[in-house]
């Protein structure tokens, strides 16, 4: 059976709403991508609400042109600006004569979990496991089946800010469509990009948009720390725009082109002129310092949010780069290693459509929406199932 599937993101500076078809033979085929530029948000809220309406009805235009279909249901992305995760621990006892994990074991220690969310403000989008451990064994993420007195589970939750989720609501009914969910973008991102692998070692997924930074600690299939900056690519730009007296679209251009760590001797970066006057020339020496100071305190930013806040990563973890805000830059995900004295990664390329890495929150996002209904088609697995299926089939939406 075939089914339809939109979604809409709300990047920093782009609103991308996306239409997926999800069938036996493919798990999930873009159809259409409408994207829309806009002028974001910061943790306060939207930075032009009067021009929110239009550029959400532009950007769902443009999907519905291209899928040839009306969308009248919708599923939103929750950002991370708007999203706060919380991690705790739980331990519940294992009951029988011959007392192992069940099922409801594991539904019992996401339900005490949830109890100490209780004064949290906001609304639940996504829930996942870190780990379980029996007693005082090793941490897996099939518990089920195992043999002890006591089982300990480290739980996360994303809880999505109710303006948000209020706001939107309300927007899309004026639009005349229903939102049928919310999920957490963040938790989708790190889902997709991130493999098991990468995931059971503690790694880090740094997504830096145009006015934003989001930090997002990954272990197990959780969560477990989230952090989001308001620095990103737009900065750099802004700080261009400043120094050089040129306009901000000007400033784009040329932070676009700029290539860190490689220097070219006589490298220029040419502004057009208005009304036919000669354009200005500025050179590398001109630009480089403006653009490296700016960098160099984002990326100290990170460096204390990775380091010092998180602190979670070992020898075995990796950290990963993604977003629009500095991937795009030849030398720019080298910068940043440099600058946090440890290795980073670029994000695999997960799809074959829309893999740029200005994407990548938006095809994370889809990718846990289709995850979430595959699992909800599937009936819940006991102790001789699918272990992993039915932790999935926990997961928020």
């Amino acid at each position: 059976m075939k089914t339809t599937v939109a979604a809409i993101d709300f990047g920093t500076s782009k609103i991308v709403t996306l239409v997926a078809e999800n069938s036996g033979s493919q798990r999930c085929d873009i159809t259409a991508a409408g994207v829309t530029k806009y002028d974001g948000y910061l943790e306060e809220g939207w930075n032009n609400p009067g021009a929110l309406d239009e550029a959400i009805r532009r950007s769902i235009a443009d999907a519905e042109e291209q899928s040839g279909s009306k969308i009248k249901e919708i599923n939103v992305g929750v950002p991370g600006a708007f999203t706060h995760v919380y991690a705790t621990k739980v331990t519940i006892p294992l009951k029988g004569t011959d007392p192992r994990v069940t099922a409801a074991d594991v539904k019992a220690a996401f339900s005490k979990a949830a109890e100490n969310l209780t004064n949290v403000p906001g609304v639940v989008v996504h829930s996942s496991p870190a780990w379980f451990m029996v007693d005082s064994g090793k941490k897996t993420l099939e518990p089920v089946g195992m043999k002890g007195r006591e089982m300990t589970a480290f739980i996360s939750f994303a809880v999505g800010n109710r303006f948000f989720i209020d706001d939107v609501t309300n927007r899309m009914a004026d639009l005349g469509i229903v939102v049928t969910g919310f999920y957490s973008t963040s938790a989708g991102e790190a889902m997709l990009y991130l493999n098991e692998q990468e995931r059971d070692h503690t790694s880090v997924l740094i997504d830096m948009g145009y006015l934003n930074t989001e930090i997002i600690g990954v272990e197990g299939d959780a969560i477990i720390y989230h952090k989001v900056l308001d620095v990103g690519g737009g900065n750099l730009a802004v700080a261009l725009a400043e120094e050089l007296d040129i306009s901000l679209s000007a400033a784009e251009d040329i932070k676009r082109k700029f290539v860190y760590g490689i220097e070219t001797s006589g490298e220029t970066y040419e502004v057009p002129g208005a009304d036919g006057q000669k354009g200005t020339v500025f050179t590398r020496e001109q630009v480089k310092p403006v653009l490296c100071t700016e960098l160099d305190d984002i990326c100290a930013k990170i460096k204390e949010a990775v380091d010092d806040d998180f602190g979670g990563l070992g020898s075995w973890s990796n950290v990963f780069l993604t977003g629009g805000g500095l991937n795009f830059n030849r030398g720019g995900k080298e910068y940043l290693a440099g600058r946090l004295g440890r290795p980073v990664q670029e994000t695999p390329r997960r799809t074959t459509k829309l893999n740029s890495h200005c994407f990548s929150s938006a095809l994370g996002l889809m990718d846990l929406i289709i995850d979430t209904i595959e699992q909800q088609r599937q009936p819940a697995a006991g102790a001789s199932g699918k272990i992993k299926d039915f932790f999935r089939s926990l997961l928020g939406g």
